[in-house]
């Protein structure tokens, strides 16, 4: 699945049980004389490596992890997905997003968000202006391409009931892994994009759109998405390895936040495949909006949570309220006092 069509929402329904969730996976590599010691980890991507992912690549290239003590391999999702990888202790880290975390919780795996890594949902429905899709009223009677998930439905109800619109009248169509401007041009009127690779992208293709962010809408869906995750044993057992890994992190984020450009360099370098014009272009809109207007990158409040598990269950995505203490912790973030 190509990251410019990922769903933004990620609702993973897990049908194995993680009890014991082991980190085994995690040990130390023998150094040659003289060397410092390392702890060899894996950190597992959501998707194909994107601008979401700079920050670690950053700290991988730079030398941020060695200096934590850790050799870090960033590795592609199986085929159970990242959050499985993490929650199973397949992987010690990984990419997740506060929507997926949530249903897992409640399901039973113990996943734990460590850091934020964008402040604010970038996230929302994108159309091209020809469609003449302005706002979440004028999906009534429009095509709207996803992926087939219940959340999908319920998040663009809950926008045109905020407009006493009709969500009845819009036609849902699964485009599974359909790239967006061919779907736009052939299927469907609009559909759920990250603006900072798909619109940015749409930018330097000349191809202007309308887009509808979810959290314009309601501080209940300015939810974390995405963000830097491990399990719970991790944390219990090896501590010490969790705040190196987001020590590290941090400074390969807080690098790709004054250094925008050369950041990006450093995800093409790694990834030569991506497209270097859009990944500069992507990584200069984003870069600033890491840490945004958090007192340090990667800061999580409790009431981002609380107000995303509440419209979760209001519009019946979970079973019971959510232990939103248990799902995620700042406690690793550089500074913490805990």
């Amino acid at each position: 699945m190509k990251w410019n069509k990922i769903a933004p929402l990620v609702l993973v329904s897990f049908t194995v049980l993680m009890a014991g969730c082991g980190n085994d996976s995690a040990k130390s590599v023998q150094p040659t004389e003289g060397a410092k010691k390392l702890t060899d980890v894996k950190v597992v991507l959501d998707w194909t490596p994107n601008t979401n992912h700079t920050g670690l690549y950053v700290a991988k290239d730079q030398g941020f992890f060695e200096q934590e003590g850790l050799n870090v391999q960033i590795i592609a999702p199986g085929e159970g997905g990242a959050d499985t990888m993490i929650a199973s202790g397949a992987a010690e880290f990984g990419v997740s997003y506060q929507e997926s975390i949530t249903q897992g919780r409640i399901q039973g795996v113990p996943l734990v968000s460590i850091a934020a890594v964008i402040q604010h949902n970038t996230s929302g429905f994108a159309s091209p202006v020809a469609k003449n899709i302005k706002t979440p009223k004028d999906f009534e009677n429009k095509s709207y391409g996803g992926w087939g998930a219940p959340s999908e439905s319920a998040m663009i109800e809950s926008l045109m009931q905020s407009e006493k619109a009709d969500a009845t009248k819009v036609k849902m169509v699964n485009i599974g892994d359909a790239d967006y401007f061919t779907a736009v041009k052939r299927d469907i009127d609009f559909a759920w994009i990250y603006y900072a690779w798909t619109g940015v992208d749409a930018e330097l293709r000349g191809e202007p759109l309308n887009m509808i962010y979810l959290n314009k809408y309601s501080d209940k869906l300015d939810y974390y998405t995405p963000v830097l995750a491990t399990n719970e044993k991790m944390i219990s057992s090896k501590p010490e390895i969790v705040k190196a890994f987001v020590a590290a992190a941090s400074k390969g984020y807080q690098f790709a936040i004054s250094k925008p450009e050369d950041a990006a360099n450093i995800l093409i370098k790694a990834v030569p495949d991506l497209d270097p014009k859009l990944v500069v272009a992507s990584q200069k809109w984003l870069s600033p909006r890491y840490q945004d207007d958090a007192a340090r990158w990667g800061e999580q409040k409790k009431s981002v949570w609380e107000n995303y598990a509440t419209w979760m269950l209001d519009h019946k995505l979970l079973e019971k309220k959510l232990d939103v203490d248990a799902a995620f912790t700042n406690t690793f973030l550089p500074g913490s006092t805990k």
